[in-house]
């Protein structure tokens, strides 16, 4: 994986960002495609074992559902 300084910070990110809006729950979310939490915990460890420290999340990716299952994951920035 190759990595690149995120702005004039010090952190070092993955120049792949995973997103993470069909995270959650499709019950309560926006949309029938989203992914639960162990598609999603599958998901996120194999980009972590690729390298993969840089995630888009945000509390409107499916009413906050896609957070809530990241942050178990504590090696991970959010961004």
């Amino acid at each position: 994986m190759k990595y690149e300084k995120l702005g004039k910070s010090d952190l070092n990110v993955s120049r792949i960002c995973m997103g993470c809006m069909g995270f959650g729950n499709a019950s309560i979310g926006q949309h029938s495609w989203t992914l639960d939490e162990a598609q999603t915990r599958e998901i996120i460890k194999h980009g972590l074992d690729l390298g993969i420290n840089f995630y888009d999340t945000a509390i409107a990716y499916q009413n906050g559902m896609s957070e809530k299952h990241f942050v178990i994951l504590q090696s991970v920035m959010i961004m």
